[in-house]
């Protein structure tokens, strides 16, 4: 094919074909490893060579497109063709001054324990730096340390095979730190480092190393090697590239004369760049001959592919029959996939007919429940309008309560008087019985007594004397004993009142106890309140609010619960509000009677099961109507509702616009009784309503301990409040414990001396049955002396007296309470005549209310049975209807999902036929099916995948063939014109190299070539010298032969021209002179700087021992002059 024209820029050291990042490519890393020697042209001829042999080889490939021009016929053509362009190009340029670059290049460095500089520093000119000094000064360590801190490999410097060796002995570590410039539209993340890139590389004797790339300001961007990498591939720097930073050792080894020309054309190939390609080309022709044998045995199994396509095509073919069966039930199996979908359909329709049929009674059972609901709150107005009638008759109640109970103590006195009586009729009968036989008994005595007198009457006497005496200590013990019972009677009536006194501390104390435990439960509502804001409501009632959310409503959201946002304005209503309002409070509301049963479910699961739901509509309506005059408090004016809906449910369920609030019963009865009527709440505990007829109404309630965190706006100043009430009363609770056990103290002295009279009137008892037994054995003594009949009598007459007595006793204690009661009745009667006269008035009245207000209770109660049977019926059928749609619901959603995946099997088959009759065929035709696969040994499923995956699996490996061979001839065909591309960058770089060289000789009066064998990869120096030209004629002359001075100075100009082949800013070279004369040093130091001076934004440093006296220094240039850095010298200085 025809050979392209290389692309020249205007800046000769970059020259390529599309902006080839070669040059970035090849950078190194890191590494003390050294590379093997970079390809030569040969090597490159025989890849060439390979190449076009390997095309042989492919039938549909041309050898002629590929052949590419070599040997020196092509390098002889090529010169001829561009010599003159080049040569005018570079004229052109010698007469421009180059520009100064505006990134890439070094601004300063700086050495810290580095090689033997203790601490270097100083700043580099933009364009020309020499540094100059004795041998031993250390100037050499200026290129390491710009090697090692752009990264660069530390054998490369010549100076050492490791970072550790640029220590300075007896240091632990060194430090080297590098500017570079950062500027212009091409700069490296300029918002990040600005306009300088400052690098610090850092290593250690334990061979540690570390990096630091900071900004301008010293701010630290990176510490990793792979941004230092990206920096110096943006920068285009090639710190290892030999030609960049040429050492004494590279320089007298790669550009010595003596040096072998094979050594020469390597380090050319290397400095340009070119054996980089050279081997990633040889590369790429490896990679490609390896995928050309891959190739070659996927094509050999091509046939074997075939053949076994070939073999299940043709038991695919004998099972053809087979083949209509399964087609036949592949009908039959859409036809019941459709089926199904119809029976669905079907049931869908019936279960969406029952759901609508049984909504459809809803609205008459709704009507019902309305009717009924207006109903009763027609019968609550009209038994609340007739309690408030008999609410005024209240006091004349409570006189009929009066009488009620007079009566009945009437009437319990009266049955006690009868009772008496009766007791008193029987005592005296007895009496009078018993009378009748001590009268005979004692004449039966006095007869025997007079017979016995006259036999023993000294005796008798004697006798009767100690029982005299007996009986008067009898007599005696018995009053002692009576003493000791009264005092007895005395204490027990102590002990009670100091029972009761104490049962009633003890009430107290309990009172105060539970206040104590109601200050501790309302302290730990009110910390619990801190984390959960919903505790006050009830069990769970942030996971409700959670699920409230989650839910979908029929209705609005419902509210709740209603007491969030109610707020009391002054704390000293707040336990009267929270006790009366508290199930309000804690309620909920929706706008639906269809999200009532799902919000009472949501309560009860949470363990709410009581909390009250109410129906509300969202209506603002004007409440201000039913509020009293401005200056009396109401239950809304002492609240603070922040939203308005909740502010009017609670005006429906506790009319708080119109009820006041007052400190006691007198201050509420007062209010209402000058607003004319109405109903309040006062704070000592009273419901107090007046009646629009006229009337006051007074009931007493306790105000029982509620959650204290509602109705309570701060957590802290609640539970402060808390805190100081049980302050007080828990010392309330010592006083009344200390009073307590006074009064336990009481109780127990009295209960010892009740104690000591017990004993007492034991010892007492005794003591009468001592005198008692005393009489009675004189009394023994008597009756022996006497006849059995005589003694007889007297122990009948003796327990006949005993009787009697007893009854005597008896009479005279009946007659008492008798008479008491008796007194007690004659004031009964009295009060109860004064206040009958009192009932006579209004009797009637009172009646009359009763029995219309039993009427309408009877009436409300059928109501309400009404009710509660429509609400019942209600949520039955609302739950049936509910099912219903569930069930319609389900159904439809199963139907389309049934379709949807019918769809996707198969396009919507008409049938009317069941799902059972399709069935049935489908059975009848699979059963075919798998006898006849028993006959072949497969199913026709079977036969067909493997006639599938063996045409797949051939077609798969006939592209991938094609593909991949297409592809490899692509990458063939890229890599030949690369290859010639890359012949025509070589010799485009060795023409330049050639012309340049001989200009750069001519500056001193010579002449010279030099001769490139690509086919060899040598590379040789011919130079003529001003004095050959007079002696040997136009012989060239090798440049072993050559003087000291008149090798460096050739060498110099093939430096110089092999810069002009690269592209990186910047270009470092030591001690370049050390064999010039010093003719030839000014014209090379010249020579230099004028190249320099044309360059476009390249950077030089230049190293020599030598002064710059004889060398004139223009502006571009700057001179650094070093001394030994023993002599304590850390900062270098130079002039410009």
């Amino acid at each position: 094919m025809g050979k392209r024209r290389a692309n020249v820029d205007s800046d000769e050291e970059n020259v390529s074909v599309d902006r080839s990042p070669a040059s970035k490519r090849a950078r190194t890393v890191d590494s003390d490893d050294e590379r093997a020697p970079p390809a030569t042209g040969r090597r490159a001829s025989r890849a060439k060579g390979k190449a076009r042999r390997r095309d042989d080889d492919e039938d549909d490939e041309s050898e002629s497109e590929n052949e590419v021009d070599d040997g020196e016929e092509a390098d002889r053509r090529f010169e001829e063709e561009h010599e003159e362009s080049i040569r005018a190009h570079l004229e052109n340029r010698r007469k421009v001054q180059g520009g100064v670059a505006e990134h890439g290049i070094i601004e300063a460095i700086e050495m810290h324990q580095f090689m033997c500089h203790k601490y270097l520093t100083f700043s580099f000119g933009p364009q020309i730096n020499f540094i100059i000094g004795h041998n031993g000064s250390g100037k050499s360590a200026v290129l390491s340390a710009i090697t090692v801190a752009l990264g660069g490999k530390a054998n490369s410097t010549g100076r050492g095979n490791g970072l550790k060796s640029f220590i300075r002995e007896g240091q632990a570590a060194a430090e080297v730190t590098i500017s570079l410039k950062n500027q212009g539209e091409e700069a490296y993340k300029p918002k990040e480092y600005g306009k300088s890139i400052v690098i610090t590389r850092r290593f250690t004797k334990e061979g540690n190393s570390s990096w630091k790339i900071k900004s301008k300001d010293g701010k630290v961007i990176s510490t990793k090697k792979d941004e230092l990498a990206a920096i110096c591939d943006h920068m285009n720097i090639q710190v290892d590239n030999p030609m960049n930073v040429l050492t004494q050792g590279m320089c007298s080894f790669a550009l010595s004369c003596a040096s072998a020309p094979t050594d020469k054309y390597k380090f050319f190939l290397r400095g340009t760049q070119l054996s980089q390609l050279s081997e990633e080309y040889d590369t790429c022709f490896a990679n490609i001959t390896a995928t050309t044998k891959v190739l070659t045995q996927k094509k050999e199994a091509i046939p074997d592919l075939k053949a076994a396509f070939r073999e299940a095509s043709n038991r695919f073919e004998e099972a053809s029959k087979a083949r209509e069966q399964k087609k036949k039930a592949d009908e039959l199996k859409k036809e019941l996939a459709w089926a199904h979908v119809n029976a669905k359909k079907k049931e869908m329709k019936e279960k969406v007919e029952d759901a609508a049929r049984q909504a459809r009674r809803l609205p008459k059972i709704r009507e019902g429940l309305k009717t009924a609901q207006d109903a009763l709150a027609a019968d609550d107005d009209t038994v609340m309008g007739l309690e408030h009638e008999l609410d005024a008759l209240g006091e004349r109640k409570d006189l009929q309560d009066q009488k009620a109970k007079i009566s009945n103590e009437i009437k319990e006195n009266k049955a006690q008087v009868s009772g008496y009586n009766n007791e008193i009729k029987k005592v005296n009968g007895e009496i009078k019985i018993q009378n009748k036989q001590i009268d005979d008994y004692k004449a039966a005595i006095a007869k025997e007594t007079e017979r016995l007198e006259k036999a023993s009457e000294s005796k008798r006497e004697e006798t009767q004397g100690k029982l005299a005496g007996a009986r008067a200590d009898v007599t005696a013990a018995e009053e002692a004993l009576q003493a000791v019972r009264d005092q007895l009677s005395a204490v027990d009536t102590d002990l009670k009142r100091y029972r009761n006194a104490g049962g009633a501390m003890e009430a107290k104390q309990k009172e105060l106890r539970d206040a104590v435990t109601e200050c501790d439960n309302s302290i730990n509502s009110c910390l619990k309140a801190d984390t959960d804001r919903y505790a006050a409501y009830g069990s769970n009632i942030q996971r409700v609010v959670e699920q409230i959310g989650k839910t979908r409503w029929h209705g609005e959201k419902p509210l709740g619960p209603l007491g969030v946002h109610v707020k009391v304005k002054d704390p000293k209503w707040g336990d009267l509000l929270r006790f009366q309002l508290n199930q309000v409070l804690t309620s909920f509301a929706v706008t639906d009677t269809r999200d009532l049963p799902v919000l009472k479910k949501i309560l009860a699961e949470n363990g709410n099961p009581k909390t009250a739901v109410h129906i509300f509509q969202p209506d603002l309506f004007d409440y201000s109507r039913g509020e009293p005059a401005a200056d009396v408090l109401t239950v809304l004016r002492a609240l603070e509702i922040s939203d308005p809906h909740v502010l009017r449910i609670m005006i429906n369920k506790a009319s708080i616009e119109s009820r006041i609030l007052a400190p006691t019963r007198q201050d509420a009865e007062r209010v209402v009784r000058n607003m004319g009527s109405g109903m309040g709440w006062s704070r000592d505990g009273f419901n107090v309503i007046r009646y629009p007829e006229g009337g006051d109404s007074s009931v007493p309630f306790q105000i029982r301990p509620t959650n204290a965190m509602l109705l309570v706006g701060s957590a802290t100043d609640e539970l402060q409040r808390w805190r100081e009430k049980k302050v007080v009363k828990e010392r309330e609770l010592q006083d009344a414990n200390a009073a307590l056990q006074e009064e336990q103290s009481k109780w127990n002295k009295a209960k010892q001396r009740e104690q000591a009279l017990i004993r007492d009137q034991r010892a007492a008892d005794a003591k009468v049955h001592r005198a008692k037994q005393i009489v009675n054995n004189l009394q023994s003594e008597i009756n022996e002396d006497m006849p059995a009949n005589f003694t007889a009598l007297q122990d009948a007459m003796k327990a006949t007296q005993a009787e009697k007595d007893i009854y005597v006793k008896q009479f005279e204690e009946l007659s008492t309470q008798k008479a008491k009661v008796d007194e007690l009745q004659k004031g009964l009667v009295a009060q109860r005549d004064r206040l009958q006269k009192e009932i006579d008035d209004f009797a009637s009245l009172q009646e009359a209310a009763k029995l219309k207000i039993d009427k309408a209770i009877e009436e409300r109660a059928q109501h309400q049975g009404a009710i509660n049977h429509f609400e019942k019926k209600l949520a039955d059928e609302e739950a049936k209807v509910k099912a219903a749609e569930d069930v319609a619901a389900v159904l439809e959603q199963e139907f389309k999902e049934w379709t949807l995946k019918a769809e996707e099997y198969c396009e919507q088959v008409e049938t009317t036929r069941s799902v059972d009759t399709v069935k049935r065929a489908l059975d009848s035709t699979q059963a075919a099916l798998k006898e006849r696969e028993k006959r072949h040994g497969a199913s026709v499923e079977d036969m067909t995948i493997e006639v599938n995956k063996a045409k797949e699996k051939l077609k798969k490996a006939e592209e991938d063939l094609k593909q991949m061979t297409s592809l490899n001839k692509a990458l063939k065909a890229s890599l030949i014109i690369r290859l010639s591309r890359w012949q025509e960058f070589r010799r485009h770089i060795a023409l330049r190299c050639k012309l340049v060289f001989g200009y750069h000789l001519s500056q001193r009066g010579y002449y010279g070539k030099v001769l490139f064998d690509h086919d060899k990869g040598t590379l040789q120096l011919k130079v003529q010298t001003d004095d050959q030209a007079a002696t040997q004629g136009g012989r060239d002359k090798d440049p072993r032969s050559l003087s000291g001075g008149e090798k460096s100075f050739s060498t110099i100009c093939l430096l110089l021209s092999l810069w002009e082949s690269i592209g990186c800013p910047l270009r470092c070279l030591d001690e370049f002179d050390v064999f010039m004369d010093a003719v030839n040093r000014r014209i090379s130091m010249k020579m230099m700087i004028d190249t320099a001076n044309q360059s476009d934004k390249k950077q030089y440093v230049l190293i020599t021992p030598q002064d710059m006296n004889n060398v004139v220094i223009g502006p571009t240039v700057r001179v650094h002059r070093m001394t030994d850095p023993e002599r304590g010298q850390g900062v270098l200085g130079f002039g410009n």
